[in-house]
């Protein structure tokens, strides 16, 4: 493993994709350190450490630790995470044909999609960044100490482009990294943010020990649990359904071509960690309004009150909306992702088909039907690992990082770094992190 890591800084090429997304992460840590002007950090110190393990606590671990300190990049890259969404789903129930035709013209089509996303992530900045400076001049701490020291118009206007412009500058790193880094520098952002919790959470159990609020036996099972969910998802990651494909052989010219036998590959779980953000951004509007607007309510109804009593995160019905959204991103991931058609015609094309299914629309049908059964048991696993440990963890009373939320998108961005890396070593005959050369998937029949 050493001499593997050793062996990526012999590739010059893949030496600097390293170091650049090393560099840009440091960025982004010191940029989640530089606190906004105006701000009573022992009030906000406070505050958080009241919500360690609600609300705040879940939006201050995608923030990477920066909602807590009310840095430039507390808004956190939600705002581009929201217009992705919005964007996906627009282009995936087909309502503006305008953005059907560009994500048909190829790479300039990307282009243009990704530029309206970007103005889409700056209106949702400018609207969220306004919502957290009004709510953080409102909120009260339990110290009873105001979190602004003199509020004013032209502190709220400051704040808001400080904001704004932090959450650009987050979209414009993470765009950064995956142009000119290894992985998604979206996801490694995300990474980064919760990885930097990871020692304070063990400190955190090591204090509970110490202070006999939280016993040894606890604490065992608490690691124990931590190190089963690695384990099966790491499992599961890796786990494919693997399609045999035969081509017929063929002459061109004088010689022959065809004739092989090769697969084509499902994985269970092929939404990754995009499910689980997706999920995580839709469910924390509701309860960032709820907590932002503490006495808002809806014809005598205290509207804020009921959402945050149902939206509990211990409660069954947050549990319940979660994973099914979660079930509902898997689904809708695979659909924008994954054409069934598509690729039967391309294997048409080639002379491949897949054995026992005719060519053409049976060969969708079938790609379509396994697709959808593979994707459910994927899609029932990531709920159950996003919401059964969380709620164990709840009842043990640990420090938020543990949970199935953080160890899915840990090990999912993880094992997608890792495999980049491991396409660079191979394609220069390097051999990869494992014996055998690459991370193998596990494969599996489903018919």
């Amino acid at each position: 493993m050493l001499k593997t890591f050793g062996d990526i800084f012999k590739i010059p090429q893949l030496k600097s994709k390293v170091l650049f997304t090393l560099a840009i992460i440091v960025a982004y840590r010191i940029g989640a350190a530089v606190p906004i002007p105006g701000i009573n950090a022992d009030a906000v110190r406070s505050l958080f450490e009241a919500n360690s393990n609600g609300l705040l606590g879940f939006l201050d671990m995608f923030s990477g630790g920066a909602l807590n300190r009310m840095s430039v990049f507390s808004m956190g890259i939600m705002p581009y995470i929201n217009a992705s969404i919005i964007m996906s789903l627009m282009q995936g129930a087909h309502v503006i044909p305008y953005l059907d035709r560009l994500a048909k013209e190829g790479e300039q089509g990307r282009k243009k999609l990704t530029q309206i996303t970007r103005y889409g992530t700056l209106i949702l900045g400018a609207i969220q960044s306004f919502g957290l400076t009004i709510a953080i001049m409102r909120m009260p701490t339990p110290s009873g100490m105001p979190i602004v020291l003199e509020p004013s118009l032209t502190w709220i206007a400051m704040t808001v482009i400080t904001l704004v412009t932090g959450t650009v500058l987050i979209m414009w790193l993470g765009e950064q990294v995956t142009e000119r880094g290894i992985g998604n520098g979206i996801s490694l952002i995300i990474f980064a943010g919760i990885v930097e919790r990871l020692p304070s959470a063990f400190l955190g159990v090591i204090k509970l020990i110490q202070m006999e609020e939280l016993s040894i036996l606890v604490a065992i099972a608490l690691l124990a649990l931590v190190l089963i969910v690695l384990t099966l998802v790491v499992w599961v990651e890796t786990a494919q359904r693997r399609i045999p494909i035969n081509y017929a052989k063929r002459m061109v010219g004088r010689r022959m071509y065809g004739g092989s036998t090769s697969f084509l590959p499902i994985k269970v779980d092929q939404s990754g960690v995009i499910a689980v953000i997706f999920a995580i951004s839709i469910l924390s509007a509701p309860l960032t309004l709820a907590q932002f607007a503490p006495e808002w309510t809806l014809f005598g109804i205290p509207v804020s009150k009921m959402i945050m009593e149902w939206f509990n995160h211990s409660s069954f019905a947050y549990n319940f909306i979660y994973a099914a959204l979660v079930i509902f991103f898997c689904y809708f991931y695979n659909s924008i992702s994954f054409n069934p058609k598509d690729l039967a015609e391309n294997m048409k094309k080639s002379g491949g088909f897949i054995p026992g299914i005719r060519p053409g629309e049976p060969t969708a049908t079938y790609i379509q039907k396994v697709l959808e059964r593979v994707t459910l048991g994927g899609a029932l696993f990531v709920a159950c690992i996003a919401v059964l440990p969380d709620y164990l963890r709840n009842m043990m009373s640990a420090p938020f990082f543990f949970g199935g939320t953080s160890l899915l998108i840990v090990v999912g961005v993880s094992l997608d770094t890792i495999g980049q890396i491991e396409s660079h070593l191979i394609m220069r005959h390097y051999e990869g992190f494992m014996k055998e050369g690459r991370i193998k998937g596990r494969w599996f029949n489903i018919k």
